[in-house]
């Protein structure tokens, strides 16, 4: 009864699932592809039921509608579980404490991080100097530190430098329908009309005109066809500080993707900042370097970056400074993003949080290199507005 009503569930969410296909799955079933694990059955019935990526958000809410609350096999180190979903509470330091506290530079850090790995044994919370939670130590997660590495848990001051821990993005959807006309008109904006090729598409009011200048005699004229000639690209940050706002970035995805109006379009994923390679899905299974989409460029391509600009300035500033603990990137973010600008001066950036907040370090380096937008359908406006009149190549 329970597979029934997992199949009901996945119909429920939106994914079209065949009796073919839920055939293979029993077949898997009765082979014996899943040996009494939940999480087995989970990626074996996803890989046999799911036919694009962007569905696995609908999948997943229809496996947990369907298995909540029951027993999973495996075995779970609970002793980490459970500290990790105890943290201690944030202490409250003054502006003077906090000023105080010693901000290391990344090569120390990560030096003094891997010192502690090796020293510690026990949980510690509260302290300044172990990896645990609250405190003021720089590692671990829930405290504060003005720098520092974090380990497990979500991000709530955005002041780590880097971040030890297994990368969980989602890709986002191309399927939203919520204010996608809106978008889809602003953007169209963006098409450059140019004729070319052989003569094929009737010009029907200088086949008027010359008609009546010939006194009645038909003169058919033709005229090479308008095509569109813009290449749109599309850099999305997800994971982290955007996951409030991937919804609205599945809107501007969809509009962009659905849209028929582009020579090409394409759209790659990265998280805070693109270094050495950006990805075509948010998994980072399929890379394409930076230095072949720069070297790609041509007239008429128009880049749009849509993020938050929000990370610890080493990121952006120092050699190493990726947010990932185990990304090596020897040029720094920012030189990154200049090399973005040089080679798509039609570029512009989308942030999707209000602009009061546009003053943190991170996002004034941003705005030195792009011009910024609001992610609004004004703000998307304004910037397609500014990219078609040329004004988006100076800042």
């Amino acid at each position: 009864m329970l597979f029934l009503d997992f199949f009901e569930n996945l119909r429920t969410h939106g994914l079209k699932v065949t009796t073919h296909e839920w055939l293979a799955l029993m077949e898997a079933l009765q082979a014996g592809a899943v040996r009494n694990s939940l999480m087995g059955f989970y990626w074996t019935s996803r890989a046999l039921l799911v036919k694009r990526e962007s569905d696995y958000d609908r999948f997943d809410l229809a496996f947990a509608q369907t298995f909540d609350g029951v027993e999973a096999s495996g075995e779970l180190i609970e002793q980490i579980l459970e500290w990790l979903s105890n943290k201690k509470e944030m202490p409250q330091l003054t502006s003077a404490e906090f000023a105080a506290l010693e901000a290391h530079d990344l090569e120390t850090l990560r030096r003094l991080f891997e010192e502690r790995l090796k020293e510690q044994e026990e949980r510690h919370d509260g302290g300044n100097r172990w990896i645990g939670t609250g405190g003021t130590s720089p590692f671990g997660h829930g405290g504060m530190n003005p720098a520092g590495v974090r380990v497990g848990g979500g991000g709530g001051g955005r002041r780590a430098m880097q971040v030890a821990t297994q990368r969980d993005f989602a890709n986002y959807r191309d399927d939203l329908v919520l204010d996608i006309r809106q978008t889809q008109v602003a953007l169209r904006k963006l098409r450059r009309l140019i004729r070319h090729g052989q003569d094929q598409e009737l010009d029907l009011d200088e086949t008027v005109d010359r008609t009546g200048k010939n006194a009645g005699d038909l003169e058919v004229v033709f005229r090479p066809p308008r095509r569109n000639q813009v290449r749109l690209i599309l850099l999305m940050d997800t994971g982290g500080s955007m996951t409030p706002y991937a919804n609205v970035v599945s809107t501007i995805f969809t509009a962009a993707s659905k849209s028929t109006h582009w020579k090409r379009f394409e759209a790659y994923y990265f998280h805070n900042c693109p270094y050495g390679e950006v990805w075509e899905d948010a998994w980072t299974r399929k890379a394409k370097s930076m230095s072949e989409l720069i070297a790609e460029s041509t007239e008429g391509s128009v880049l749009i970056m849509v993020g938050d600009a929000t990370m610890h300035p080493a990121e952006l500033t120092e050699s190493g400074g990726a947010i990932d603990y185990w990304t090596a990137n020897e040029t720094p973010g920012v030189e990154w993003l200049k090399r973005l600008r040089r080679a798509f001066p039609d570029s512009v950036w989308i942030n999707p949080l209000p602009s009061r907040w546009w003053n943190a370090p991170s996002c004034r380096l941003v705005r030195e290199v792009f011009p910024m937008h609001p992610m609004t359908l004004s703000g998307i406006d304004s910037a397609v507005t500014d990219l078609r009149a040329g004004r988006a190549r100076n800042l």
